[in-house]
């Protein structure tokens, strides 16, 4: 099965953001989505660790040690970009003024519980930070992740068998193989990419998909 990297992933879901939105994103492949903003579009990034309007990776040799993003990522700032303290980049968070937080996860449910934060993996603690945040204070919730781990195990479940980030949060999936959106009636797949087919991205979920319409 064809999937695309995490780049083409990060594009693809810049893509559904609209015009003068303002988006967070987590850390992870969500951070890459800065990168893309299309043609004719403004977006503004935040980063929790206290910045609005993160633009482009730098280019090498440009990179500003003071100017890092929520991942500890070199980031630039576009015109009119600020930043500020913790205290008022989670009242942004809390205080519903994000359109879109784009999370990673380990786990989504079919009713669009997310699970991203602890992996039972000794070597990582778990800690859920601000994504516990985002996924009630934004207005919409898009992850963005693999659509199978890497032994193949589907991470898109009936119900999640991690601790829940949020419950019944997420209103798109975006997976290296499709688009799936939470709808009442379950997960309905909204794109399909490279030529898979709607049986291959079947046999690799953990739940019943939907057809696109």
């Amino acid at each position: 099965m064809n999937s695309l990297t995490p780049p083409q992933m990060a594009e693809r879901l810049a893509l559904d953001i609209p015009d003068a939105s303002y988006v967070n994103l987590g850390i992870g492949m969500p951070v890459m989505v800065a990168n893309y903003v299309p043609e004719g579009r403004e977006v503004i990034y935040h980063s929790e660790n206290g910045i609005l309007g993160v633009g482009p990776t730098p280019a090498p040799g440009t990179e500003d040690p003071d100017l890092i993003n929520a991942a500890k990522q070199y980031v630039t700032l576009i015109k009119g970009g600020c930043y500020f303290d913790t205290a008022d980049s989670f009242a942004m968070m809390r205080g519903g003024h994000l359109d879109i937080a784009v999370l990673g996860g380990f786990q989504v449910s079919a009713t669009g519980d997310l699970a991203n934060w602890a992996t039972d993996n000794e070597k990582y603690p778990p800690a859920v930070g601000g994504a516990m945040d985002l996924s009630v204070g934004a207005k919409a919730v898009y992850v963005l992740m693999r659509h199978t781990t890497k032994d193949g195990q589907p991470k898109i479940l009936d119900q999640c068998t991690y601790p829940l980030t949020g419950t019944g949060v997420v209103k798109r999936i975006y997976t290296d193989l499709a688009v799936i959106e939470v709808v009442d009636q379950g997960l309905r797949v909204v794109e399909l990419f490279e030529g898979n087919t709607f049986d291959d991205v079947q046999a690799v979920t953990g739940t019943k998909l939907l057809p696109a319409r």
